[in-house]
């Protein structure tokens, strides 16, 4: 039998913080039947420790989610991004970012739905992350929002759109993405499909 590898005491918000890091990996590998004996092996504490920080299992389940999901460090990064680049150059480095972070997450994609079933605040929390990262998008095209046919808002969600196609495999359509590559993302979103203007329609000779 392997002896549980026990953990220094801590304080209760690094001893929450300690639970949901190690639930993260076992969530994406088992969804949400993983069970509170396996993320207490995990963290190497007794069953009955997470119990002492957490109400149940749901609860602590929301909470890993949540830090998934968080997008202010994200944002942060987002914002960081230099505004004296061009608008092209800006939103491929967003690209890269995103998809990088929504693809570590992938596995994730179906268990806020489960979760979202039974707690409407929770449901709201993750609505808002969405919006949050919707809006740092925004304030990224915003300085050539003048340039857009649609608002900086439109943009942004439009890019996530393309992203999460691009991460999840077009979302059942096959595996015409797979090989979409960051600068395609961004090339759809601001040129479209087109790699060549089409031809003007020919005009009616008059009679």
């Amino acid at each position: 039998m392997t002896k549980r590898r026990r953990v220094p005491a801590m304080a209760p918000d690094e001893r929450r913080a300690a639970l949901i890091a190690a639930t993260l990996p076992l969530l994406r590998e088992h969804g949400t039947a993983v069970s509170t004996r396996q993320i207490a092996e995990a963290a190497g504490v007794a069953e009955g420790t997470i119990f002492g920080v957490f109400p149940d299992k749901l609860s602590l389940l929301r909470a890993t989610v949540m830090n998934a999901f968080d997008p202010r460090p994200v944002t942060d990064r987002l914002a960081a991004i230099d505004r004296g680049l061009g608008l092209r150059e800006r939103l491929l480095e967003a690209v890269t970012m995103l998809r990088s972070g929504m693809m570590a997450n992938a596995n994730l994609i179906s268990v806020p739905r489960e979760l979202m079933a039974e707690d409407a605040e929770f449901h709201q929390r993750m609505i808002s992350f969405r919006g949050m990262l919707a809006a740092a998008l925004a304030d990224l095209v915003r300085p050539d929002g003048d340039r857009l046919r649609r608002s900086p808002e439109a943009a942004a969600h439009l890019l996530l759109m393309l992203i999460a196609t691009r991460v999840h495999h077009g979302f059942g359509m096959g595996g015409d993405f797979d090989d979409m590559d960051d600068e395609e993302i961004v090339s759809i979103l601001l040129d479209g499909l087109l790699v060549r203007p089409l031809p003007a329609p020919a005009t009616e000779s008059a009679p």
